[in-house]
């Protein structure tokens, strides 16, 4: 596998990057990634099939200036920013593997990922909700996938160092939730697993054997999808 630390200027073309590296793969222009980015500013993300206004508080994420962006994949919406660091694994689909199926695609890169950081804190990692990372049923971790016919894309949020501060104020209590939430609010089902980003990206590596340094990649597509897709209200408003 290889791997790819790429941060781009924006939210748009950071998200847009993602689905390019999909295509990427799935046209077989390239094999597996791993690729880590980090987010400069606030912007709330939702599930691709979420409600945005259902699930976020539109006027107060525009009286903030927090941008309001659709990913590719599902799951729920969030806010990130500062203090979150992304991956995103484009892997390939193959009959007879664990990754035939969403389910058995979940339990396969969750407990590698959860393996992979039980080995930089002390207190026990558990995965709730079949896709979320928990501290003592606090949250620190939301992944989510989108499947082609080759390849699939998984990728998550890990909150390291992340200020709660905008969460109760631009986004709304989920539409759909987990048991082991529990009707809580954000500020209380949240907790940052507090561990420098290198150490999680060399954990990660290492769980992935992410060994090569992927040298080119999808740059006119990511312009492309960031232009036409995610800078787009159409798009990022069209539930």
């Amino acid at each position: 596998m290889k791997y790819i630390d790429l941060t781009l200027s924006t939210p748009a073309e950071n998200l847009a990057c993602d689905e390019a590296l999909l295509e990427f793969c799935e046209e077989g222009r390239e094999g597996e990634i791993l690729r880590f980015w980090e987010p400069r500013e606030p912007f709330v993300v939702v599930g691709y099939a979420n409600q945005a206004g259902l699930e976020a508080n539109l006027d107060a994420c525009n009286s903030l200036h927090v941008p309001v962006l659709r990913r590719c994949s599902g799951g729920g919406t969030v806010l990130q920013g500062s203090g979150c660091l992304n991956y995103s694994l484009i892997l390939r689909i193959q009959e007879d593997s664990p990754l035939h199926t969403i389910t058995r695609t979940n339990t396969f890169v969750m407990e590698r990922q959860k393996d992979a950081l039980s080995t930089l804190v002390d207190i026990p990692i558990t995965i709730q909700g079949h896709t979320d990372l928990a501290l003592k049923n606090l949250k620190f971790s939301g992944n989510a996938q989108r499947r082609k016919r080759k390849c699939l894309i998984f990728h998550g949020t890990f909150l390291l160092q992340f200020d709660f501060s905008l969460v109760e104020r631009v986004l709304r209590m989920p539409s759909k939730q987990p048991d082991y939430r529990q009707n809580r609010p954000h500020t209380d089902f949240l907790t940052n697993l507090n561990v420098e980003a290198n150490s999680v990206k060399e954990a990660l590596r290492k769980a992935w054997s992410a060994n090569e340094l992927l040298n080119h990649w999808p740059k006119q597509e990511t312009a492309d999808l960031s232009r036409v897709k995610y800078s787009t209200r159409e798009w990022n408003l069209k539930f």
